[in-house]
């Protein structure tokens, strides 16, 4: 599994200059609100994913004042050689780097899966169906490049379409080409996110009794546009409206996860607790998921955990994740007490870091030589 050594964070959000080296188990992260804790954590899911896991856009990345960031990391990869992996963003644009080589988004997308857990999580239940669609995109372009494939080349001609609908005299005949194109898109997209939701549906049932000990169940539903057809079919009956209306009216760009608290929807009727216990097995699910896709762990990003779940669900989930072939997994709180007393009982192998005003400092590290000496 790709375990992150190093990392080397400068001029990103409140991060000015920061060189860390890692535990390649357990990393503890303390400090009061606002000091910088999931700046960090968003940092080392940026080096996987090239994007922030807290903001749609790289100008709110970028520290105050500074028009450049960049992301470096020395990993340990599953091969057991070193690889030093880098993202620089700038006025001009992103560059990614694999051992100083220019690498493209789709080649990079997979090779450092990761799965976080945080407070934002929420907008999964409480916001528009896009925030769940992204959920399934950041899970499914890890584990299948086609996907990401066909999915950027499908946004590229559904943008063009809706172009072309705009204007005052429309190509009939390059509007179905443009219609058999995406199309053909469309249906590995679909595909996966079908199998995809199923299998999550299952995964999300267990883990979320485990976690609230409660008797409601919980369901996961998908819904497409594609469940009518194809999407050139689709289209096709639709294309009244969309000339009418100037954009494309169907498609997998509206496909939607349908969240369920015993057959009633659970961002209405569900309580905090269970909405938040619900997004914890959600996550949690993902880390199976991609675990047994992968045959390694995912790196493991919580942030804020404690704030979801009291210290004896938390202890359970952890002692899951950190049992045999655990990845590494880096945890937040704000509460040094509470972090240490819940990682020390889990595992001998951690370290622990306090940051302030975007600083971090090690202390507290300790492993089995230590402890058995």
């Amino acid at each position: 599994m790709p375990t992150l050594e190093k990392i080397t964070i400068s001029d990103y959000r409140n991060i000015e200059m920061q060189e860390i080296c890692f535990s390649p188990n357990v990393n503890c992260i303390w400090g009061d609100n606002g000091e910088g804790k999931t700046n960090l954590l968003d940092a080392i899911y940026y080096l996987s994913m090239t994007k922030s896991a807290m903001s749609p856009g790289d100008r709110y990345n970028f520290r105050h004042g500074c028009s450049r960031f960049a992301i470096c990391g020395q990993f340990r990869m599953p091969n057991g050689l070193s690889k030093r992996i880098s993202v620089e963003v700038d006025a001009d644009g992103k560059k990614i780097r694999h051992d100083e080589k220019i690498c493209r988004t789709l080649d990079h997308i997979g090779q450092l899966p990761v799965v976080m857990v945080s407070p934002s999580d929420i907008s999964l239940v409480s916001e528009s169906s896009e925030e769940r669609r992204k959920f399934l995109n950041g899970v499914l372009s890890q584990l299948d490049r086609r996907y990401l494939e066909s999915l950027q080349q499908y946004n590229r001609l559904l943008a063009q379409r809706n172009r072309l609908l705009k204007e005052e005299r429309i190509d009939g005949a390059l509007l179905k080409v443009l219609d058999e194109r995406m199309a053909a898109c469309a249906a590995p997209v679909y595909k996966a996110r079908k199998e995809f939701a199923a299998r999550l549906e299952d995964a999300v049932g267990r883990l979320y009794r485990d976690i609230s000990g409660g008797t409601e169940e919980v369901g996961i539903a998908y819904s497409s546009d594609l469940d009518d057809g194809t999407l050139d079919e689709i289209l096709c009956r639709r294309m009244d409206r969309d000339l009418a209306q100037h954009f494309t009216t169907a498609g997998i760009q509206r496909d939607e996860l349908i969240f369920n608290l015993d057959g009633h929807p659970i961002r209405r009727c569900g309580s905090q607790g269970q909405q938040k216990s619900f997004l914890v097995a959600l996550k949690f699910a993902q880390y199976e998921i991609m675990k047994s896709a992968y045959g390694f762990a995912p790196t493991l990003l919580l942030d804020d955990i404690f704030d979801k779940l009291d210290r004896g669900r938390i202890s359970n989930l952890l002692k899951m994740v950190s049992g045999q072939d655990f990845g590494q997994i880096f945890i937040t709180d704000c509460n040094k007490t509470r972090i240490m007393e819940t990682i020390d009982a889990i595992t001998a192998e951690r370290s622990y870091f306090e940051t302030h005003g975007g600083c971090f400092s090690e202390g507290g590290r300790k492993d089995m030589s230590e402890t058995e000496g």
